[in-house]
């Protein structure tokens, strides 16, 4: 008779299960009743910590893409920002990037769940951000006044909107390198810098 999981590791074969019907049969063909079947345990089990598909499907793709924890270090953030742009790019054009439309759609009636997923995106999250940001102004690139983790994410939720509003299977080069020459840089730049008196 296999050992009664409980707490995190009862958590973690649920996660595991979850994102596995994700990949297998994407968020539209993930039923509580199959990662339950899957894990080995039964729905309650399932409903006790995330009470709809959608947080389920949330908190098992937040799992998979925090994997992916390498921080890139070129030596400059015009090279760190087009790296992270790159590697989220190639994740929203992947079939991971296929369940995280999903996810998106799937959560856009609770904005609660959809800040959760927004957060967790691949190379979103801002401590990745401003992490880069951080050795930038430890290099003298930019001013302490950048590490803003609501600044630090701006690039990453522009490609994200050109996924979303635009339909784009993957987004040409060109566009980031734009994102970045043209927005990033001169919004991290322009932090901190003398203002007016209101």
């Amino acid at each position: 008779m296999p050992t009664r999981r409980r707490g995190a590791a009862l958590e973690q074969a649920i996660l595991r299960a979850a994102m596995a019907e994700l990949t297998e049969n994407g968020y539209a063909g993930m039923t509580m009743e199959r990662v339950a079947h899957r894990a080995g345990t039964n729905k309650n089990a399932i409903y006790r910590r995330w009470p709809t598909r959608a947080a389920l499907g949330i908190a098992a793709y937040g799992q998979f893409v925090a994997t992916n924890t390498d921080v890139p270090d070129t030596g400059n953030l015009r090279d760190d920002a087009l790296e992270l742009l790159r590697r989220a790019n190639s994740t929203f054009s992947s079939p991971v990037g296929g369940i995280l439309r999903a996810l998106l759609a799937g959560a856009r009636d609770d904005p609660h769940l959809l800040a959760q997923l927004q957060e967790r995106t691949a190379d979103a999250g801002s401590a990745t951000w401003l992490t880069i940001l951080a050795r930038a102004v430890a290099r003298g690139e930019l001013r302490p006044e950048a590490l803003h983790p609501r600044v630090a994410t701006v690039a990453v939720v522009l490609l994200r909107d050109e996924f979303i509003t635009r339909g784009h299977p993957a987004v040409p080069d060109s566009v980031l390198t734009e994102i970045v020459d043209e927005v990033y840089l001169p919004l991290l730049c322009g932090r901190g810098a003398d203002r007016p008196n209101p």
